[in-house]
């Protein structure tokens, strides 16, 4: 157990540090005031109707860093900062939320798979390390008995959470490079704008990319107790 909290401190260190990060550049990059004046609600609007996507709304949310898009209801939800700020940092986000508005209607094959798994991962992932626990506990490391196929089981809802953070990663970065270059296309920023918007989706991106890691160690050594002690 002792190799499991290092490993899992050393992922969850490593997080708190790339988000203190993210949260710093989003800062800095706030202090970049954009020259065209538009806020990060016109901008995702602007974006929208240039994709031609007419029946997805642009609405504020509560929170910090707290956008996203909602493809049940087609909303591109922004934070009240996000929605409201005239900068880099809000035109970064919010052309990128709106990145998943276009690969939502264009069908995105990542996306469309990432959906399918919502349900099934929002269920399992939260008890699965209970479930391979609980059947270590019932001697599932000896290969026989109860115990072994409920620690199989919870290893499957463990292998579909980490295949889900890995499906993630595409529809991450894809949407990211939706919002640059059609920033980039459509003259929206300056040089100094689109560097801001860059390094900024770029650590937002890597915040995934450490939980995807993350997901993968944790179910190597779960697999690892289950299959590891039989003979």
């Amino acid at each position: 157990m002792m190799t499991y909290y290092i490993l899992i401190g050393g992922i969850a260190l490593l997080s708190w540090i790339v988000s203190s990060r993210l949260k710093s550049k989003f800062k800095h990059y706030s202090k970049i005031h954009l020259r065209n004046g538009m806020s990060g609600a016109e901008i995702a609007q602007k974006m929208l109707d240039d994709h031609g996507i007419r029946d997805v709304k642009v609405i504020s949310t509560p929170g910090m860093l707290t956008d996203h898009y909602n493809p049940k209801n087609k909303t591109v939800n922004l934070s009240e900062g996000v929605y409201n700020q005239r900068n880099a940092s809000a035109a970064a986000v919010a052309a990128h939320e709106v990145g998943h508005a276009v690969q939502h209607a264009q069908a995105y094959e990542w996306l469309t798979m990432r959906s399918k798994l919502v349900p099934v991962v929002s269920v399992t992932s939260g008890m699965s390390t209970w479930v391979v626990f609980g059947g270590l506990m019932l001697g599932a490391a000896a290969g026989v008995g109860l115990g072994y196929y409920i620690a199989v089981a919870g290893l499957i809802m463990m292998g579909l959470a980490t295949v889900f953070s890995f499906i993630t990663l595409p529809v991450e970065y894809d949407a990211s490079n939706r919002a640059l270059a059609w920033l980039k296309q459509k003259n929206m920023v300056s040089q100094q704008e689109y560097a801001g918007a860059e390094d900024a989706l770029k650590w937002a991106a890597r915040t995934y990319l450490v939980a995807a890691l993350g997901a993968l160690a944790s179910l190597v050594y779960w697999a690892f107790q289950v299959f590891g002690g039989r003979d």
